[in-house]
């Protein structure tokens, strides 16, 4: 796997997270659409971990700089 995720990428991915994260817990998103947005969160921050993105590399989108 080639990283294709920039800093500026994985860091609103894991703002992303935190948000849900957060409006989770405080009961304002609840049941099936907490459940989904909560999974949803957990594979923004798990690919912003491994700076790769699958879909990303499936359209050919990179948004690392080149070296």
């Amino acid at each position: 796997m080639k990283k294709n995720l920039g800093k500026y990428d994985r860091v609103v991915r894991l703002l992303i997270f935190a948000i849900t994260l957060v409006l989770f817990f405080t009961d304002l998103i609840v049941g099936t659409l907490g459940y989904v947005l909560m999974a949803a969160g957990g594979i923004l921050a798990i690919t912003s971990f491994i700076n790769f993105c699958p879909i990303y590399a499936a359209l050919g989108i990179k948004t690392r700089k080149s070296k």
